[in-house]
């Protein structure tokens, strides 16, 4: 469908199996760039955490990805949904695969049976002292504080601290990162360690699952707990699974995804 006859979208919820669960996302393919104006007016009329704008190149897809605020570097589950609706219709390459060049390199992500893997780059974290505004807008005493390239990680005592998390999003929103990243050890055997994400910065008070996150909780945990394979369970009330998987310096993002609407939007302009 031609930009002059609307742009067909996407609704996808991501990091999970069944609609209304998972972090839903908003995808757009585009035949050519429009200016950041416009793209940043779509995000905001969308309303969803993220925005996945695609347009076609030589090797698979400039993708870039927009809050209803600001555009961001890294964002997995859009990642995963803008793979999830060029599947639905017939846009990966005959192995499943689809490659998106983005502000943080080339991402690769690859199809097996309806699960979706991202290749994304694992984070690195150095230990931190905690801003003035972090542990007081989350009221909580923290194990470990540590820094990765976006956000801050923040270790509390037990996975029901993580669940029982009321931020004061306000003073948050002070704190100089994208986001901030609370996890503790799983409590339930079926995974390693669980989390919620918190991006008031960034026009997001609580993201429902982070994909991105979860190449710095790959990192911490992977640390942590001695392992290369695991399972993170994000607990916010839409809830997500995220199976994680070290390589070197890159992190395997594992999980489904469900399309659950799509439509037209009529403005190009």
């Amino acid at each position: 469908m031609s930009d002059k006859a609307g742009i067909r979208y996407f609704i996808v919820d991501a990091f999970t199996n069944r609609p209304f669960r998972g972090n839903p996302a908003a995808v757009m393919p585009l035949e050519n760039w429009k200016d950041d104006e416009w793209l940043q007016n779509v995000a905001m009329e969308m309303n969803l955490s993220e925005t996945a704008f695609l347009v076609p190149n030589a090797r698979g897809y400039d993708l870039r990805w927009f809050t209803p605020t600001v555009e961001v570097d890294l964002c997995g589950h859009a990642t995963l949904a803008a793979a999830k609706a060029l599947s639905g219709i017939g846009k990966l390459d005959a192995s499943g695969n689809v490659r998106f060049a983005t502000r943080s390199g080339e991402l690769r992500v690859q199809r097996n049976g309806d699960q979706f893997n991202l290749d994304f780059p694992i984070d690195s974290l150095n230990d931190a002292v905690a801003p003035e505004d972090l542990l007081q807008s989350l009221n909580i005493q923290a194990v470990s504080v540590t820094r990765g390239k976006f956000d801050y990680l923040v270790e509390v005592e037990s996975a029901e601290v993580v669940r029982r998390l009321t931020p004061d999003f306000k003073r948050l929103a002070m704190v100089d990162a994208r986001g901030v990243i609370v996890t503790a050890r799983s409590d339930d055997p079926t995974f390693d360690f669980v989390s919620r994400f918190f991006g008031p910065r960034a026009g997001i008070d609580e993201d429902p699952v982070t994909g991105s996150a979860h190449c710095t909780l790959a990192a911490y945990w992977g640390r942590k707990l001695g392992k290369s394979k695991m399972i993170g369970y994000q607990a916010s009330k839409r809830s997500g699974i995220v199976n994680v998987e070290i390589q070197m310096s890159r992190v395997l993002l594992g999980g489904e995804a469900v399309i659950i609407a799509e439509g037209m939007l009529l403005v190009n302009e």
